[in-house]
């Protein structure tokens, strides 16, 4: 959680209510040298050979690993993550970046293109500096999963990191400068009307964005009148589909997992569980057995695997959609209150008897809250899956492996995944549809997001 004035955040930790530090917004007379120091720095990135830019990220790879522990407390003092997770984080960044530098030289490599005569080609070019409006549920990787593709390509990256979970990027910043990546990653702490001004900006020449629909909005609002590429992936009400084949052992403690890691607190993580009626009671069990055994404790405890919510207002806007949600007619099965201690502390939660048109059905529940949902057959699962704003990401459970590829099909997401949780991964692009967002990130998709991709045609 944060206090905000008008010359900066104080961040807390979510832990204890403790104050961590104060961050100044950008002054007013620095912030067109920034966008300066932006500009510069992205010309100097640009002139390196691709082999040199891949070098200096397999140093700050190595820079990730060598800083593991500073970098994992920081992350668990600002937004509660425990400890072992942080950790988890740190090292997924540095394989993320270890794929790009290893994959990168294929991939922006020129492309042969046949035309009806003489000799074409496809390039890969930079745009110049993007801007990154990041969140705070995974600090490290939602920046990195970012700048790292943006910058092979030969862009330079201007982070604004979200408010509580400031001191994460400017440790990333740190690391940066110390492996002389120079001006070509910059960290600022942006106000609103900072970031809508750098998105109008000739320096500037995108924008990326992880975060609310809300948030959205506002930048591609402010891209779109300037005329500029936006990124965007917003929320999710992820589907769990359990038919009735599934295997439920191992589908109930999947969504457990999904559900309560991060402390619910995941884009991407099972939210809607939406079960057949003829499996309902025997998931239910077995989902409601592990999700009692979950115990919110101290998030630098090594067997710690629930920690707080990352700020009280979030904590307490939850519980008003968990009393909500119940008085529109759910049943509160487990939890559903606050945890009388300093910080932002919440009981692990689950609700029966969900249905469309309640709080929790049809919007998202960003934290430890889960939500159970009756289908009458497999097409009523899907039914329900598609009734949302969000398109995200879903799971499915089923041992038929053709009638699941058939299935995948039809649901709205921008991933499915069968018989395992929603994960990002480096292998496999992420992305929504509806008013998850749109664009890609990952994968060869994500390094071509943000470059010019140049048809060259000689006789």
């Amino acid at each position: 959680m944060t206090g905000a004035t008008s010359e900066g955040i104080v961040t807390v930790n979510p832990a204890t209510g403790e104050r961590l530090a104060f961050h100044p917004f950008t002054a007013e007379s620095a912030f067109d040298p920034l966008l300066a120091r932006a500009q510069s720095g992205f010309r100097s990135w640009r002139a390196k050979s691709l082999t040199a830019r891949l070098d200096l990220l397999h140093h700050f790879a190595a820079a990730l690993r060598e800083n593991r522990e500073k970098l994992a407390r920081q992350a668990t003092s600002e937004m509660g993550k425990p400890i072992t997770a942080a950790r988890g984080e740190i090292d997924k960044c540095a394989d993320m970046i270890g794929w790009y530098v290893e994959n990168s030289p294929k991939l922006l490599a020129d492309k042969p293109m046949k035309a009806p005569s003489g000799r074409a080609y496809l390039t890969y070019q930079p745009l110049g500096t993007i801007l990154g409006v990041m969140p705070w549920n995974f600090p490290y990787w939602q920046i990195l999963r970012a700048a790292i593709p943006i910058m092979a390509s030969g862009n330079g990256f201007l982070v604004k990191p979200a408010e509580n979970t400031f001191g994460c990027g400017e440790l990333l910043h740190d690391l940066a400068a110390g492996i002389a990546l120079g001006d070509a990653f910059l960290v600022a702490n942006l106000t609103r009307e900072q970031s809508a001004r750098a998105i109008a900006d000739d320096r500037i020449a995108a924008v990326t964005l992880t975060g609310s629909i809300q948030a959205g909005r506002s930048v591609a609002t402010s891209a779109g009148k300037a005329v500029k590429k936006s990124l965007l992936e917003l929320g999710g009400c992820d589907p769990f589909i359990v038919l009735a084949d599934a295997d439920l052992e191992k589908a109930a403690a999947t969504a457990v997992a999904s559900r309560f890691g991060n402390c619910g607190q995941v884009c991407i993580a099972a939210k809607r569980l939406i079960v057949e009626e003829s499996v309902l009671d025997a998931f239910t069990e077995l989902f409601l057995a592990k999700a009692r055994a979950l115990q919110p404790s101290d998030p630098l405890q090594e067997d710690t695997s629930l920690g707080p919510m990352a700020r009280i207002d979030l904590r307490d806007g939850l519980h008003e959609q968990v009393r909500k949600t119940v008085a529109e007619g759910a049943s509160l099965l487990l939890g559903g209150e606050k945890i009388d201690r300093p910080g932002a502390w919440y009981q692990p939660t689950v609700l029966g008897g969900v249905r469309p048109g309640m709080t929790a059905f049809k919007d998202e529940l960003f934290g430890p809250v889960a939500s159970l949902i009756a289908a009458r057959d497999t097409d009523h699962a899907i039914e329900l899956a598609n009734d949302s704003a969000y398109g995200l990401s879903a799971s499915l459970w089923t041992q038929d492996h053709m009638l699941a590829d058939d299935l995948a099909k039809r649901i709205e997401a921008g991933g499915v995944f069968i018989n395992r949780m929603s994960a990002s991964d480096p292998h496999l692009p992420i992305g929504g549809v509806k008013a998850s967002g749109y664009g890609r990130e990952l994968t060869e998709l994500g390094l071509h997001e943000f470059v010019n991709i140049k048809t060259v045609w000689a006789d």
